[in-house]
């Protein structure tokens, strides 16, 4: 199966750089190009990659809201966010947004071509460094939705402790190691979990997790 991609960078020779390593994969194709945000709402909407790779400091519209646009919108393409060191106040913005995962400019190939896959997969590309800034996005705001936390009453017992777990950051195999159950069971749990809470991946996830106080960010000593 082919992945269809849509480049959203307002720099040309990025797009042109990502657009030639990812045209060279036999799984990928470069579906199209956006120089700015209003251009990547309009082309997801015209083109329905399944992946939208988006800059986040983008002119006419930025990356944040468009990819706030897309995904309120129900348009198809999961939204794969490149980010640099110095943009790290825009992780909890950017999940909140809908992104299903970060990705660094500077990344190799390989990283960049898997990480396309594996947000295409229906996964979240979230590396335990940014769980960590994403925790202590919500130890700084101190931000936590009492209310939202009757939605855990969806849960099992057994999902709410997957869903902890990611909350910490932890990958299917790690959380079955810890639980003690097979791989594809915590596969089953996290499926079950995204249905039943009406969440689009592990990134959104972890933000709900923190949001309902279900796992709390550490405090500073």
């Amino acid at each position: 199966m082919t992945i269809r991609v849509l480049i959203a960078d307002d720099q040309a020779l990025i797009r042109e750089g990502l657009a030639v390593l990812l045209a060279a994969q036999a799984d990928i194709e470069v579906a199209g190009e956006a120089a700015d945000g209003r251009e990547a709402v309009d082309r997801t909407a015209r083109l329905q990659p399944d992946v939208v790779l988006m800059d986040i400091r983008m002119p006419v519209l930025d990356g944040l809201e468009a990819t706030r646009q897309i995904t309120r919108a129900g348009l198809a393409g999961k939204v794969l966010v490149l980010t640099t060191y110095d943009l790290d106040e825009y992780v909890y913005q950017a999940l909140r947004a809908g992104a299903s995962g970060f990705l660094l400019k500077d990344a190799s190939a390989n990283t960049l071509t898997d990480a396309v896959r594996v947000v295409a997969a229906g996964d979240a590309l979230l590396a335990p460094s940014i769980t960590r800034r994403l925790i202590s996005e919500f130890a700084r705001l101190g931000a936590v939705r009492a209310p939202a936390r009757a939605q855990l009453d969806r849960l099992t017992d057994r999902e709410t402790e997957v869903l902890t777990q990611i909350a910490g950051g932890l990958s299917n195999a790690e959380i079955a190691t810890r639980l003690v159950i097979a791989e594809q069971t915590v596969k089953t749990h996290v499926s079950r979990i995204l249905t039943k809470l009406d969440l689009r991946d592990r990134a959104q996830a972890v933000v709900l997790a923190y949001e309902i106080g279900l796992v709390k960010p550490p405090q500073d000593p």
